[in-house]
């Protein structure tokens, strides 16, 4: 349920296909997203699940699965 909530987030603001994205899908480099992106997803991602993602977790935050292996480990 992450997951798809998260694809559809990214879908909708890189305006990419919700149906080819995976959880090794890289956010910059597969699907084209800038600095400005990212602020805006992550943005979008903590109203939607209500979690917090400081600054420096950003580096660590390359594919759309460490995102939601991020939310999971906020929400557990």
């Amino acid at each position: 349920m992450i997951f798809e909530k998260v694809k559809s987030i990214l879908a909708q603001q890189l305006d990419a296909d919700e149906e080819s994205m995976t959880l090794e899908t890289q956010i910059e480099n597969d699907l084209g997203a800038d600095s400005l992106d990212i602020v805006e997803m992550l943005m979008s991602i903590e109203d939607e699940f209500d979690v917090e993602i400081p600054e420096e977790s950003l580096s660590s935050l390359k594919t759309i699965g460490d995102v939601v292996e991020y939310i999971q480990n906020c929400i557990d």
